[in-house]
């Protein structure tokens, strides 16, 4: 099947949606790929959101099916989807579900990874379809999105869900600290960090400030060791405003040093409905001593070390033609090691007498 995009209608509810469909020219009947579900802003539209938050290129690399529903006007004349922060009666959820439905049907996909993301309204509808649909959501993303406060505390959520959340401190539409109706990002990272059992302190890492004329740098916080190996990462665009960082229309306020998209994808792409892909589902009692287990691998960061160990042992790390690059200690936990400096390439490490192969990925 050659590459396409497709407008095309569903009728739900008696009403008739609309939505585009991006095939990437990857995509081969029979062969089973992710689905991604992209939903624009508050009076944006599918199209629109098609280029400003554009996952497309990422697509047709990566080999996943990217949906964008339509929303439809409120009692205002606005587009949206209907997450309760207007008055609307549209129902949004049930269309994301029989569109969904329809995707499985005339394509194939992998129900174990289906995704969504969105700007603003569509970051709410996100969060807002993994508390109330997250029996078909493996992971979601949210740019410049919020929940409102009461979902904080009837969320129903019902599986560990790993979310990232995208949010500049300057927004003026979605506020970084939240209003009456808007909870604060760092209520949302804490309760979704909490929720997954992730651990309360992060690792913290500024990221490389590339482009010196956006006004805006991002801090990186990534909550690990969540239920089955779930994570919670939060981009904080420090003097960013309500944009979509990286994209080609570059607003006031937007952020170059990432692209919301490449990030997303990155993160939600390593975890199905089961949690983190290639995650150990054994029991750390039921390792033998000395034993131990490295994942992800293939990793692009950190490389997380799961065994049994009677107290704190030495790992190293060797290069592959036999040099030490690195050492340190490992103890009876799951840990984490920081491979994000290494250059893409092969490593093997050495705990005890065991020795296992690392794949670094860029």
């Amino acid at each position: 099947m050659a590459q396409q995009t497709i407008n095309g209608t569903l009728v739900h509810d008696g009403v008739t949606r609309e939505y585009i469909l991006y095939i990437p020219a990857s995509y081969t009947a029979g062969t089973a790929v992710p689905v991604l579900f992209n939903f624009h802003g508050y009076t944006s539209n599918a199209g629109q959101q098609l280029f400003y938050g554009d996952f497309r290129s990422i697509a047709d690399t990566a080999n996943f099916i990217l949906v964008l529903p339509n929303g439809t006007l409120d009692d205002s004349g606005v587009s949206h989807f209907n997450v309760g922060l207007t008055s609307s009666s549209t129902d949004d959820l049930g269309y994301t579900g029989a569109l969904l439905d329809y995707l499985i049907t005339n394509y194939a996909v992998d129900e174990s990874r289906v995704y969504s993301t969105g700007m603003s309204n569509g970051g709410f509808m996100s969060y807002y379809l993994a508390c109330n649909m997250s029996n078909r959501f493996a992971a979601i993303g949210s740019v410049t999105g919020t929940m409102m406060p009461a979902w904080l505390t009837n969320c129903a959520a019902q599986h560990q869900t790993p979310v990232i959340e995208i949010h500049g401190t300057n927004d003026p539409t979605v506020p970084y600290n939240g209003t009456a109706g808007m909870a604060s990002i760092a209520n949302v990272v804490n309760y979704w960090v909490g929720y997954n059992n992730c651990a309360a302190v992060p690792v913290v890492t500024n990221l490389p400030n590339t482009s010196l004329v956006d006004g805006s740098t991002v801090e990186k916080s990534t909550y690990l060791n969540g239920d089955n190996c779930s994570e919670v990462v939060h981009l904080k665009v420090v003097g960013g405003s309500h944009t979509w960082p990286g994209s080609i229309i570059p607003l006031a306020g937007t952020n170059f040093d990432i692209n919301a998209s490449v990030e997303v994808w990155k993160f939600v792409s390593r975890f199905n409905m089961n949690g983190l892909i290639g995650c150990p589902t054994n029991d750390i009692s039921e390792l033998n001593k000395n034993e131990f287990e490295l994942f992800p691998n293939p990793t692009t960061g950190f490389i997380h070390v799961k065994g049994y160990f009677n107290s704190n042992v030495n790992y190293k790390l060797f290069s592959t033609n036999g040099s030490l690059i690195r050492h340190g200690n490992v103890t009876y936990q799951t840990n984490q090691i920081d491979l994000n400096s290494l250059e893409k390439g092969v490593y093997f490490m050495q705990i005890n007498d065991e020795i296992q192969k690392i794949i670094k990925m860029e």
